[in-house]
């Protein structure tokens, strides 16, 4: 498996981290210039700039390059930039999850694994300065998913 996201402060950065942490491919597309809401994102994020281009086209990118899109937060509304992402999951035809602290997250993403072949996974969500708690909860979200990857795993055919 391989992270993508957008290298934005919040759920992207998380994702990132998190990625870097468990020894877990990661990359993706950020805007020229390497912009966030923090100014510019370090170069340990293995992260390409799309030349010209700000956040809409980044986002647009890493969907479109993605197997599928989590989209993480807090509140069980999305808006902004969360908003936009699922809307360009659907242009695309791809696989897209929310999930929040509200839901019974850990089935939904159970179930949404179980019928979506996700190799190359989008994780976006919220800035920091909006959801503070999403940096937390997001790698609570990948440790769930990790393990149910890893079990998907062992049990294909292939092993």
């Amino acid at each position: 498996m391989k992270i993508i996201s957008g290298g934005q402060t919040g759920a992207d950065r998380a994702a990132l981290d998190w990625a870097i942490a468990h020894g877990v491919e990661h990359g993706g597309w950020c805007p020229e210039g390497r912009r966030a809401e923090d100014g510019v994102i370090p170069a340990q994020y293995q992260l390409m700039e799309l030349a010209g281009a700000g956040y809409r086209a980044r986002t647009k990118a890493n969907v479109r390059d993605s197997d599928g899109t989590l989209i993480i937060s807090i509140e069980p509304s999305l808006s902004g930039g969360s908003r936009l992402t699922t809307e360009f999951a659907k242009a695309f035809e791809k696989p897209c999850l929310h999930v929040c602290p509200a839901m019974d997250w850990r089935v939904a993403i159970e179930k949404w694994l179980a019928v979506n072949h996700v190799r190359v996974l989008n994780v976006a969500g919220p800035r920091v300065s909006s959801e503070p708690r999403v940096v937390a909860f997001t790698g609570v979200v990948l440790d769930w998913l990790y393990i149910i990857v890893c079990q998907q795993s062992e049990n294909s055919p292939s092993n």
